[in-house]
């Protein structure tokens, strides 16, 4: 039923002259998801008060409410339409009333924790592009039939607006950002195996994927006391965005996982220079996957000790100094920063080596992302001891991936064992640093045991062999023409 229903808000946006693309219709779904799921969520809290003797104060003034704004109900629990605003009237309630009022929520909470905080800053971030109070009217009556009420209702909420974040890529690249495939992720965080206590952080959150996932995998780890279940809303997840739909969609969908009020700030992580960076900012437990390819101005770089315009290369300078002596980290990256020759690559491989122990390479098949054509690794290290050696696995199927066919938590399950012991098989070997170039720290993910990989030979043995050649020729054209 629920999937009808986003089916049917997707139909009616599609008609709408304010929305162009899926992009828009996740955008303007989500504010008005969010009020829904505002108003069942003071209901819970209403009740959960009442059970327990105590009185709850609440958020949203009768007026703005779900129920009086919304979907005004007769005593047949029917909109009542003599009541519902539609048209015009409607688009200027919400336009000139309600969102600015829901916007003054962030300078009148009480500290940024707070879901009064988080109402605010949403609505400062997004504005409503819906142009037609009746098409509005048609999605609002649509989404009042969704319920947050039951953890199940919750949990089939969440996977379908995963769902809908992964569609986006359907709008090209800019969609195809914010969303890292979940068995990847979900892959990522058992490797990196986060413990209730540690702080964990995405200074790309994107959709919060890794938060959220992160969040799951905890709430999984043990039976939770009263306390570690408070630990994980408010002292676990930390995450940063500079895109504002991004941010937006971010903090809904750890929302709809069960995060009340979401750790994710609207800020360019870049911005923030290295060197202020204290022990009190780090974190223990890093898990990202930092937009790459992007080229960020000279000033931004001047707050980097390599200076780089590669966005990636800059995130991982980042990760590297924001993490604790002895946490951990699950980094997606190009695979080109592997080999690549430029002083920026190898001063980050070098660095990368020497102040963090990076155990495990996992190099991912083209087409892990579906509609981005770069090959991608996960870097796994651990910081404050420098790497002795370098364990690989080299994801190999036996199938094309893409749109039709996507990445899969099986695909990953040898990688997942052989990674405890480091063991080395027909995907897997090791390297030693020792044994590295110690010019270039190139570590290019050589398979040593795939039987139909050609190795590339040095550009010196090539030209010594043509060398070779050209004088065996000369020979041989000397001897012909002495028999002539």
């Amino acid at each position: 039923m629920f999937e009808q229903i986003f089916k049917n808000i997707d139909d009616i946006l599609h008609k709408d002259a304010g929305c162009s693309s899926e992009l828009d219709y996740v955008e303007q779904t989500s504010w008005i998801l969010f009020l829904k799921y505002l108003d069942d969520f003071e209901k819970d809290k209403k009740t959960a008060a009442a059970l327990s003797g105590k009185t709850y104060s609440d958020i949203i003034k009768p007026e703005y409410k779900w129920e009086t704004w919304a979907v005004p109900k007769g005593k047949d629990g029917k909109i009542d339409h003599h009541k519902a605003l539609t048209g015009d009237d409607l688009k200027d309630l919400v336009d000139h009333k309600l969102i600015p009022y829901l916007k003054k929520f962030k300078a009148n909470a009480v500290s940024a924790d707070t879901i009064e905080y988080k109402i605010g800053e949403i609505f400062h971030e997004l504005k409503n592009k819906i142009q037609s109070g009746y098409n509005l009217r048609e999605v609002i009556n649509r989404i009042d039939e969704l319920r947050f009420r039951s953890h199940k209702e919750k949990h089939e909420m969440s996977h379908l607006y995963e769902d809908k974040i992964k569609n986006m890529g359907n709008a090209g690249r800019n969609g195809g950002e914010y969303y890292t495939p979940r068995p990847l992720i979900k892959t990522i965080v058992k490797v990196v195996a986060p413990a209730i206590g540690s702080k964990v952080y995405d200074g790309a959150a994107g959709s919060a994927g890794f938060l959220a996932e992160a969040f799951e995998y905890l709430k999984k780890s043990k039976n939770l006391t009263t306390k570690d279940a408070e630990t994980l809303q408010k002292k676990t997840f930390y995450g940063k965005e500079k895109k504002s739909l991004a941010y937006i969609i971010g903090t809904m969908n750890m929302i709809l996982h069960g995060i009340e009020a979401p750790n994710i700030v609207h800020t360019n992580t870049l911005a923030e220079n290295l060197a202020d960076i204290q022990e009190k900012d780090r974190y223990g437990i890093i898990l990202a996957n930092p937009p790459f390819g992007g080229k960020e101005r000279a000033e931004v770089q001047q707050n980097f000790p390599i200076k780089t315009g590669e966005t990636a290369f800059l995130f991982l300078q980042h990760f590297i100094k924001i993490l604790k002596a002895g946490g951990r980290a699950g980094v997606v990256i190009k695979n080109t920063f592997l080999s690549n020759t430029d002083n920026a690559a190898v001063s980050l491989r070098k660095q990368l080596l020497e102040s963090c122990n990076l155990h495990t390479v996992l190099d991912l098949p083209g087409g892990t992302f579906t509609g981005a054509g770069v090959k991608t690794v996960v870097l796994f290290f651990e910081k404050g001891v420098p790497t002795r050696k370098v364990w690989f696995y080299q994801l190999n199927l036996d199938r094309n991936l893409g749109k039709t066919n996507p990445l899969n938590e099986n695909d990953l399950a040898e990688f997942v064992k052989l990674q405890k012991t480091k063991a080395n098989s027909d995907n897997s070997w090791t390297v030693k640093v020792a044994d590295m170039d110690t010019d270039a720290f190139d570590l290019a993910a050589k398979n040593p045991y795939k039987k139909d990989e050609v190795a590339l030979r040095e550009p010196k043995k090539i030209l010594d062999e043509m060398k070779a050649l050209d004088k065996e020729s000369a020979e041989i054209m000397k001897a012909i023409k002495g028999l002539v």
